[in-house]
């Protein structure tokens, strides 16, 4: 009777604790609002359309010299860790680019096919990747052009973890692996409980 006693406590405790991180992620109102941008064959897409998934997202450019490339492999290596296990639902990897000016459909579609096969990929005119950064609070900012007209774009280097909701639950900085992330997003998993209607 101790022991139950005891277990059922813990799982209170932990349920508690979930729930004040998530009321916390919440108020933080990232990713609350909708992006409306195009994917690699042209097609209108929303925040809306991955509803029902989970979604690790990441903002970068075609034209990054490591760091993305770097990134995306990660994120492509978490995706095939997670899929290893046919019990969990599939995770939806997304990029959006913060270059729109160069990362048009094709730029994106000749980019991407070097990571995960799933990788949707999105753009869009300047002003919606802007607005679509900016409800993540993704820092971008345009370098200046060298004598060839190329240019760095400076931004935040953060994967985030949307849950089926579309709910913000977790965001992966650079020194997290890909096993780090697996894991982190497997346990979000485990505790989800879907939004009451």
């Amino acid at each position: 009777g101790v022991a139950a006693g005891w277990l059922y406590l813990r799982h209170q405790k932990e349920r508690q604790r979930r729930e004040r991180r998530l009321h916390h992620l919440r108020s933080l109102s990232l990713g609350q609002g909708n992006f409306q941008l195009q994917d690699t064959s042209g097609a209108a897409r929303s925040k809306a359309d991955f509803r029902g998934r989970w979604v690790l997202l990441y903002f970068g450019f075609t034209h990054c010299p490591d760091v993305c490339p770097e990134e995306l492999e990660k994120l492509s290596r978490a995706v095939r860790l997670l899929e290893a296990d046919p019990a969990l639902p599939p995770v939806q990897p997304l990029f959006i680019t913060v270059d729109p000016e160069r990362d048009d459909a094709a730029a994106l579609a000749r980019y991407l096919r070097d990571f995960h096969p799933r990788l949707v990929g999105l753009t869009g005119s300047a002003q919606q990747v802007r607005e679509a950064a900016a409800q993540f609070r993704v820092y971008v900012s345009a370098g200046p052009r060298d004598d060839d007209g190329d240019y760095v774009v400076d931004h935040s280097v953060l994967t985030f973890l949307l849950d089926p909701d579309g709910i913000f639950r977790d965001c992966y900085s650079r020194s997290r692996t890909a096993e780090e992330v697996a894991r982190s997003v497997r346990g979000h998993m485990d505790s989800y409980e879907p939004l009451a209607p």
